[in-house]
């Protein structure tokens, strides 16, 4: 058994769990996982115990405890630094943390009314309220990324990174609520990541708890 614990929500609906989850499961990083079933009568108090925010997901690592997306994701960085989940090149790392960062902070139209339905295909939906802005300005920077800097492989920096995992729950509401117009590099790239194993494990994983109840 790992003794890194991460907990995570929903995994049709939970996309911040789904940034540290893939990035773990995709880098070959051995976890535990804690599921915590949101909206149950027993889900605050679970949590409560679990997370010092409240929240999901969680880390928890011996005596630490951290209760952010990015910032578990930054900490599994520096205890795998020979996983290289940023760039090795300092400016590609720096336009990977950038866009990290925008994703961490921006898109609210989007993940407002876009909510991640990991299972669901093809359901259209309105993009005005500024999702129409954030799809624009996703494709733009999957495609800065890919054009400049993906070269070494099919990922936003040619290797997996932080980055993708971030972008991940964006690749899922493309496909949940697309036809999405992009760029035939962001195009290839949401194809390529909805097709990840990683990506299907989890979706699997959705359709087990939705047929649980």
């Amino acid at each position: 058994m790992s003794d890194l614990v991460l907990g995570i929500g929903d995994k049709n609906l939970s996309s911040w769990s789904l940034r540290p989850w893939l990035l773990l499961t995709e880098a070959g990083i051995p976890f535990t996982e804690e599921n915590i079933r949101l909206d149950r009568p027993e889900t605050r108090e679970v949590l409560r115990e679990k997370s010092p925010s409240g929240l999901v997901p969680y880390l928890i690592h011996g005596d630490v405890k951290i209760w952010d997306s990015l910032a578990i994701m930054e900490y599994v960085s520096e205890l795998f630094p020979e996983k290289q989940l940023w760039p090795e090149d300092r400016q590609a790392r720096a336009l990977a943390r950038s866009i990290a960062a925008e994703m961490h902070s921006g898109f609210s139209a989007l993940r407002a009314v876009w909510p991640m339905m990991f299972t669901r295909k093809d359901m259209q939906h309105t993009t005005q309220s500024g999702v129409s802005r954030d799809i624009d300005r996703i494709n733009d920077l999957w495609t800065l990324c890919r054009k400049t800097y993906g070269a070494g492989g099919d990922f936003l920096f040619g290797k997996f990174s932080i980055a993708d995992a971030m972008y991940a729950p964006v690749v899922s509401r493309f496909v949940t609520y697309g036809p999405v117009t992009l760029s035939a590099e962001a195009a290839a790239y949401r194809d390529m990541m909805i097709a990840l194993p990683a990506m299907k494990k989890w979706g699997d994983g959705a359709q087990a708890e939705l047929a649980a109840g």
